[in-house]
């Protein structure tokens, strides 16, 4: 999945794409309502490109773990991000079993179920292309 240019923006509710960039400031626009706005140096943002869960091995990149919903979901909504705290840690056991309990918290779960929610209702999720097989050879052999 592409995240490129889709921002999360700290104190601002949903995600924004960037629409262009000038010396003093950014100009963003929501997914949901489509309001462009500036963003200047005194707001804090993140790509989603550059965000990642903890694992127990590593890090694992949001953009495998939206792909991971995306089939799980066949690119529709996931479950509400305001379920029972039971019910999301369920959920993402199932998407992303080995994630680090200890450093990813029930917030960081709710973010990612509501920011790939998000991503669909603007319709940036698709189901993540198969990967190409390559066909076997057939063995021939020779009759002797």
């Amino acid at each position: 999945m592409n995240l490129e240019g889709i921002i999360a923006i700290t104190g601002k509710a949903g995600l924004f794409k960037v629409i262009s960039q000038g010396n003093n400031a950014v100009i963003v626009e929501s997914l949901t309502d489509k309001k462009r706005m500036p963003i200047t140096a005194r707001y804090q943002a993140n790509t989603l490109e550059e965000i990642g869960i903890y694992t127990l091995e590593d890090t694992t990149p949001l953009s495998e773990i939206f792909d991971t919903i995306s089939k799980k979901e066949n690119a529709k909504q996931s479950i509400d991000h305001k379920v029972s705290k039971e019910e999301l840690i369920n959920y993402f056991e199932e998407i992303l079993p080995n994630y680090d309990e200890e450093r990813v918290y029930i917030s960081d779960i709710k973010k990612v179920i509501q920011w790939y929610n998000a991503l669909q209702t603007a319709g940036l999720i698709e189901l993540p292309k198969a990967e190409k097989k390559t066909p076997k050879k057939k063995e021939t052999t020779e009759k002797v």
